[in-house]
């Protein structure tokens, strides 16, 4: 176990292992082309638009044509690690209340379970937590969070034509959606992710419970509480 979860987190991270207590493994002995898709990118700000039929399980890109938002660029999401994917770093994303000033080149999803929290929950490749918040939707995905609340909770972004990476996380959860300022937020069982910025380092959960409408969002973006 040690070995595999040396894989899933960043070289900088290397102190905090310990906090982090089992990956938990959701395509099994499936191929990863079963489990990879491409996503589009919907739209937060427009609910009245239809969202795109569900993506087939190819790793392979869609043939289909994006259906909402000019210059809207497909995602991949890959059922393996970036690392298995031979890359290193973090792909451009930031800690705690560092500024996200350009979207991640791509983004690592894992699920967890953490001596702060025992059940499956989502941490990114710092090993910051990350988090649902209850006044967005599901369905139709919808991020209610901008401006102030997105400087408290920055939003999941990734540029747009990255790779999600996943470790525990079945791809058919994961989805993408348009925020009010143009940047593109993933999104877990039709939630949108968030990291909190009052969280300083690997292992940290402040934002579980703030305000009663935050919470550590798992594996099927459901809230991971005891």
């Amino acid at each position: 176990m040690t070995s595999f979860l040396s894989g899933l987190l960043s070289p900088g991270a290397a102190k905090h292992r310990a906090t982090v207590a089992t990956v938990l493994a959701v395509c099994g002995v499936v191929s990863l082309t079963a489990c990879g898709k491409t996503i589009q990118i919907g739209d937060s700000k427009d609910p009245s638009t239809p969202a795109p039929a569900p993506a087939t399980s190819s790793a392979l890109p869609t043939t289909a044509a994006p259906s909402q938002g000019a210059g809207n660029s497909a995602l991949q999401v890959v059922d393996s690690t970036a690392r298995d994917a031979g890359l290193n770093g973090t792909g451009g994303t930031v800690v705690g209340a560092a500024v996200q000033e350009t979207p991640p080149q791509w983004v690592q999803l894992s699920a967890v379970t953490s001596p702060q929290l025992p059940v499956a929950h989502l941490i990114n490749v710092n090993q910051a937590a990350l988090y649902r918040f209850d006044g967005d939707t599901a369905d139709p995905s919808q991020s209610n969070c901008d401006d102030a609340c997105a400087s408290k909770w920055p939003p999941v972004t990734i540029k747009e034509g990255g790779n999600v990476y996943l470790a525990g996380v079945n791809p058919k959860e994961v989805g993408a959606i348009r925020r009010q300022d143009g940047q593109v937020q993933v999104t877990v069982g039709g939630w949108p992710v968030y990291r909190f910025s009052g969280d300083a380092g690997a292992g940290d959960l402040n934002g579980q419970g703030v305000d009663g409408r935050w919470f550590a969002v798992g594996p099927t973006g459901q809230k991971a509480v005891r």
